[in-house]
């Protein structure tokens, strides 16, 4: 690949230094995240398990993953419901529950080799935002907006080598529709991290958080709701392929393609305006 498709892609060759904010570094104190995990853990997991009702399905297909290089993709319906839920879950299937979570003994000791991409105006919205961030968010700038205004395109180079640098021992979580709009477009930014990196991609799809959680996900809009996450089978990916075919195969993969959004049987409820 020559440096001119490098570049073109958003990645920079040669050698850089990158110096790291402070938050950051926190981020890397395995027992401070270690600790976040726990605050956030007993806050929210009667809202999960009490309060509402969380079904989960498909934690066989992540029991045996790598501690690295394992990307999942999910649609996103809430700012953090989505992911506080899928960190209650990774940590229980360490502790070798299927398909529940059980007590929360495992925020005792919990699984911290995860990531989870987030837009960087939502993590510095409020000290709450502010604080979960130091449970592994890698925000980047967002591709179409700040502060509400489109105002550049395209990807960034840091926010790039942050997820690939992530991945290197880690899981990471993102989002392809960077938004809880459902059925929004996927951004193509997502397929060329997948062909860089060359990671196992894990498809997941929840239902129900825009029906229980405001859309932060740190209200309840209506409690006694269903919600339900399905982890399915790693995709078979071609790291060859165009970036367009293999964000089309992640789109379906997530049921947030055209052809889901046809089929019915979705929220068809605006829950990003």
């Amino acid at each position: 690949m020559s440096i001119v498709t490098i570049c073109n892609l958003g990645f920079v060759s040669g050698n850089f230094i990158v110096m790291a904010s402070f938050s950051d570094q926190l981020k890397r104190i395995r027992i401070l995240r270690a600790l976040v995990y726990a605050i956030v853990g007993v806050i929210s997991y009667p809202g999960l398990v009490w309060i509402n009702r969380l079904k989960i399905s498909g934690t066989e297909n992540i029991k045996d993953l790598p501690r690295h290089n394992v990307l999942f993709v999910s649609n996103h319906q809430t700012y953090f419901a989505d992911v506080i839920t899928f960190l209650h879950i990774f940590c229980a299937v360490k502790w070798g529950k299927k398909n529940k979570l059980g007590a929360p003994f495992y925020l005792l000791y919990p699984f911290t080799s995860v990531y989870y991409v987030a837009a960087e105006e939502t993590m510095r919205g409020s000290w709450i935002s502010r604080f979960f961030s130091l449970a592994g968010a890698l925000t980047v700038k967002r591709t179409w907006r700040v502060d509400g205004k489109e105002v550049r395109r395209g990807l960034d180079p840091s926010d790039t080598r942050k997820v690939t640098r992530a991945l290197q021992g880690n899981w990471v979580i993102t989002f392809p529709q960077g938004t809880t709009k459902p059925f929004a477009p996927g951004r193509k930014g997502t397929a060329l991290i997948i062909k860089l990196t060359k990671p196992i991609v894990v498809p997941v799809v929840i239902h129900g958080f825009w029906r229980a959680f405001n859309k932060k996900g740190l209200k309840f809009k209506k409690k006694g709701s269903e919600l339900s996450v399905t982890f399915k089978k790693p995709l078979d990916v071609d790291y060859d392929a165009p970036a367009e075919k293999i964000l089309s195969q992640i789109m379906d993969a997530i049921e947030q393609s055209k052809a889901h959004m046809m089929m019915g049987g979705h929220h068809w409820e605006t829950v990003d305006k």
